[in-house]
């Protein structure tokens, strides 16, 4: 299955304050915040959407297309994610700007506080999937993630017009697009795939109710943080998946990322809903007990053993018969 991946291509700078946000925050006192945090730790990692599902799609043995706008320093990171398999050959380079920039702050309670530099990644505008498609001999799928909004919408109508399987994932760009956007991105979609919170804030912009949405879609996935994953879809009956088991939180970053590269290689494979769903959140625990989008590895036997923790024998059996070597 080719799988397309567009989004933001972005380095990740993240940092640690040993304390709790909701302590340095007066209820009454929010309209003139005025605040530093004194952190004890800095990393800077490879991120972005589309690399970090780029980069777990490729560690479950497939080659994405990797699809969004860089910077003429985007080279290292290049080799970085050839290295592992995964297809840098339409990404495009601005002349002009530098990569985004993602500089984020997570406390002792996991909360985050983060800024976003778009750069290059305005220029995703300009990049049409039909080359993409004919370079590599035709896409299956195309992941729409969060990116220029303009580029987003340009996805997801040209997938409409040249009939390519899309799926849409607005994440957080969801605050910034208004209501007739949102439902312009979704429209025809084969999936739709959210957090809890963003799956209200889509419905309210969009103005649209749960049944709705699924009138506009095929297949709605959100992820429910500490409570798993809901899969709802005309005539389907509802799914819903709990987290893997043992899980030892380091850092969230990237997290909704690792389970959509689980639950689409899992798609790929040609397994149900329900067993790329847990795919998905293996994925999405061996992100969250690491440092950084993409620092984990899968390893077949032992992510064989997890997934039958988690999720039992028969399940893991269906997985384990797809994972590389």
């Amino acid at each position: 299955m080719k799988i397309a991946v567009t989004g933001s291509i972005a380095s990740d700078h993240l940092m640690h304050f040993p304390g709790r946000f909701s302590e340095q925050l007066i209820a009454d006192q929010l309209h003139k915040v005025s605040l530093s945090f004194l952190v004890d730790d800095l990393v800077v990692r490879r991120g972005g959407v589309a690399p970090n599902i780029s980069f777990g799609l490729s560690k479950l043995g497939l080659r994405p297309v990797l699809i969004g706008a860089v910077g003429a320093d985007f080279a290292d990171y290049r080799s970085w994610l050839e290295r592992h398999g995964v297809d840098c050959g339409s990404v495009h380079v601005s002349e002009v700007a530098h990569t985004a920039r993602f500089v984020c702050t997570t406390d002792d309670d996991l909360n985050q506080i983060a800024s976003f530099y778009a750069g290059a990644m305005s220029e995703a505008r300009n990049i049409e999937l039909a080359p993409v498609a004919e370079r590599v001999g035709g896409l299956d799928l195309v992941l729409i993630g969060a990116n220029d909004p303009q580029a987003m919408l340009r996805h997801s109508e040209e997938c409409r017009a040249r009939g390519y399987r899309f799926a849409a994932d607005p994440s957080q760009q969801l605050a910034f697009m208004p209501g007739s956007d949102v439902l312009s991105l979704i429209s025809g979609a084969d999936y739709l795939l959210t957090n809890e919170y963003e799956r209200s804030l889509l419905e309210t912009k969009a103005g649209l109710t749960s049944d709705e949405v699924l009138d506009q879609v095929k297949i709605r996935v959100t992820t429910l943080g500490k409570d798993g994953v809901e899969i709802t879809g005309k005539g389907i009956e509802r799914i819903h998946v709990p987290v893997a088991k043992d899980v030892v939180p380091e850092d969230p970053t990237g997290v909704g990322d690792g389970f959509r590269a689980g639950f689409f290689a899992a798609i790929s494979w040609g397994l149900g809903l329900e067993r790329a769903a847990q795919v998905g959140s293996l994925v999405a625990a061996l992100v969250l007990e690491t440092t950084g989008p993409q620092e984990y590895d899968i390893r077949g036997e032992e992510f064989g053993k997890r997934f039958t923790d988690s999720y039992g024998e028969a399940a893991a059996a269906e997985v384990t018969a797809h994972l590389p070597a």
